[in-house]
């Protein structure tokens, strides 16, 4: 009777260990600045300067190759997609935050684009034949005799 009872306590014991090892939050794959919009909220337009924003978000990810004075700051979040898509990885977040300096550091326009503000961009179907790209019949056959002659190595 002594045994089975200790027996029992250990059985709930590892129970409980399992239990509280188990996470009820969804797994989350972060890319970038976390919670970029509560730290671009603490950005006042012509106020903050460059200074002040590598202070609350930190360097910048890019800058636009033209204008040294636009910034660009990127927070992406992935997490585990449902069981009947077989656990890809689903889009949570994609939020990206732009702002653009003076020419003294100070900030003059912040931009904030979120997962919903992207673009779909539709690509042709279409195939484009190049006649300067083909091979010639002695090309062809010279290289077919090379991948058979280097095949048998």
């Amino acid at each position: 009777m002594i045994f089975k009872h200790t027996y029992f306590k250990y059985s709930l014991l590892l129970i409980f260990f399992i239990l509280i090892s188990c996470k009820l939050q969804d797994p989350l794959n972060n890319h970038g600045i976390n919670f970029l919009k509560n730290r671009s909220e603490k950005l006042i337009v012509n106020k903050s300067n460059k200074n002040d924003v590598i202070k609350v978000i930190g360097q910048p990810h890019s800058r636009s190759i033209n204008n040294e004075n636009e910034w660009f700051f990127i927070e992406r979040t992935l997490t585990k997609g449902e069981y009947h898509k077989l656990g890809k990885n689903v889009l949570k977040a994609n939020n990206i935050l732009v702002l653009n300096f003076n020419k003294y550091g100070i900030l003059e326009k912040k931009t904030f684009l979120e997962k919903e503000d992207k673009n779909e961009v539709k690509f042709s179907k279409k195939v484009t034949n190049n006649e300067l790209t083909k091979k010639s019949f002695v090309e062809r056959f010279l290289s077919s005799i090379r991948t058979k002659m280097y095949g048998q190595r």
